[in-house]
């Protein structure tokens, strides 16, 4: 019954009633559905990559400008306390700074430094720092006020001078309000 006449297969052919304008149809549909999964795929791993090799980021950086601190040479120092500086744009980035140590940090910088441009990144990151009231009494504990005061004024660069009152101006105004209350 099955290999009567011409078609050896007359039933089979039920099954594949698609001509070939719905095959291709179904072939770029499919192409197109894989083209996102590997886009997907790509997108996935590139953000994976990116944070493995770019740790950059947030908390991160903030971490190694801290770390930038504990080394010997100065120009390290310098930048380190630039990105601190940087960094130091809201309270809740400033109180991460203290909490890592970089404030303590910069005070032990500006007691050793040598040179005015270190002096300088220093008092800068350490004003910065200041315009938190929690970090400014960090800083007061720590003996910031005497440390700022004694650093020498420099004939060459202004901003020293401007740093240092700034943050005096601030540490004076935490010492009057703790000693009221």
């Amino acid at each position: 019954h099955f290999c009567r006449g011409r078609n050896a297969y007359p039933r089979s052919r039920n099954f594949f009633t698609l001509n070939k304008k719905e095959d291709l149809t179904m072939e770029e549909e499919a192409e197109r559905k894989i083209g996102w999964l590997l886009k997907l795929f790509f997108a996935g791993t590139a953000t994976y990559v990116g944070y493995q090799f770019f740790p950059y980021m947030g908390d991160t950086l903030i971490q190694q400008s801290v770390s930038l601190l504990h080394v010997k040479d100065p120009l390290f120092k310098r930048i380190g306390a630039s990105r601190l500086s940087r960094f130091a744009i809201d309270d809740e980035r400033r109180m991460k700074v203290v909490e890592l140590g970089g404030a303590q940090e910069l005070l032990h910088m500006l007691g050793a430094a040598k040179d005015d441009k270190t002096r300088k990144e220093a008092l800068k990151a350490l004003a910065a720092l200041s315009k938190s009231d929690e970090a400014a009494n960090f800083l007061g504990s720590k003996g910031a006020l005497s440390i700022v005061e004694s650093t020498p004024d420099s004939l060459e660069d202004t901003d020293i001078s401007t740093y240092k009152s700034n943050i005096i101006k601030k540490l004076d105004d935490k010492n009057i309000a703790a000693s009221s209350n």
